[in-house]
């Protein structure tokens, strides 16, 4: 697995990472024993980055648990990336209740480093801006966790480009993490011409669309309410179908290259930008192979010219609910 660099601070990661969300929350039950396999296969084939968060256990630290069982035995090897930013008292799993206070990103970086059984996080994001605590506050707090050494790199999640620099101009930015993807082109306005004046790189989460872009995909009415797909908008009927006829056409253009419709999906992000590091989410092994191999995807320019007349602005549909999109997105 090739390398890529996030930020000007020395953060080396792989080109593909793998996050860890859909192991325990939301797509349908919890799978750790798969989550585990899958992690530790992931490892074995060269991947070093790992995401994680407070959220996705709910405050109850289960899966950065699941991670740091995973990765004992070769810790020292990889990057672990976790996120504070939320009152899990208050709605444990919706992430609509923010609070990235200081004292309250000390005790979720405390936390997340006995849950991953570890002395220092590789990578803190703020999982969400919290408007009632100024940005820098929140950069100054997570700047004293890395000269304490419980943290080496700063990172954000969906900040938009006014925050970004101020956050920026008190404690160095390594990565900005936010939605990115044939289906989701937002930031290419205004968001990712920031992190690349300021230095700073990019990790692009959901970058097969929430699984969209695979081979199993079915009507919102299909999944269990526990799974988000059954009220994520892309799945809603006129958005479903319209999505549906999109990914058939990709398919053709991945069958014409002997490769699937994730690895179009994956290559094209990489093609996007040697400081773009995509996260896929997976329980299965199977699935992580078939991902990992899309860093040989080798896409020309035809083939990313076909990609942009399929889909020239995305998805058809939001890619949240109006009360998860953040503020920079919803306009």
């Amino acid at each position: 697995m090739k390398e890529r660099v996030l930020g000007r601070q020395g953060l080396r990661v792989s080109a593909l990472g793998l996050g860890t969300m859909g192991m325990t929350m939301a797509y349908g039950d919890a799978d750790p024993d798969g989550g585990i396999a899958t992690i530790r296969r992931a490892h074995e084939l060269g991947v070093t980055l790992f995401d994680t968060a407070e959220l996705y256990g709910g405050g109850t630290g289960s899966n950065e648990q699941l991670l740091g069982r995973a990765v004992q035995g070769f810790r020292d090897e990889v990057v672990l990336a976790s996120k504070f930013g939320f009152d899990l008292a208050k709605d444990p799993y919706g992430g609509t209740a923010l609070d990235s206070r200081p004292e309250r990103i000390r005790e979720v970086a405390e936390n997340s480093l006995r849950y991953l059984r570890t002395d220092h996080l590789d990578l803190l994001y703020q999982h969400r801006v919290d408007p009632a605590v100024p940005i820098e506050e929140v950069a100054g707090a997570v700047g004293e966790l890395i000269q304490a050494g419980k943290v080496r790199y700063f990172g954000l999640s969906e900040a938009g480009p006014d925050t970004i620099r101020r956050a920026h101009a008190v404690q160095p930015v390594s990565v900005l993490q936010t939605e990115y993807s044939i289906f989701e082109r937002q930031v290419e306005a205004e968001v990712l011409p920031v992190v690349r004046e300021l230095g700073i790189g990019f990790v692009a989460y959901s970058p097969l669309g929430r699984g969209f872009l695979t081979a199993d995909v079915r009507p919102a009415s299909e999944y269990p309410a526990s799974d988000m797909r059954s009220f994520d908008d892309r799945w809603q009927p006129g958005n479903y179908e319209a999505n549906v006829a999109a990914v058939a056409r990709l398919k053709e253009l991945a069958e014409s290259k002997g490769i699937t419709v994730a690895q179009v999906a994956l290559g094209w992000l990489l093609t996007q930008g040697e400081d773009i590091v995509p996260i896929f989410g997976t329980r299965k092994v199977t699935r992580l192979e078939e991902n990992l191999a899309a860093a040989e995807a080798n896409l020309t320019p035809a083939d990313l010219e076909t990609i942009r007349e399929i889909l020239p602005t995305g998805s058809h549909g939001s890619r949240y609910l109006a009360a998860h999109l953040p503020d920079w997105s919803r306009s």
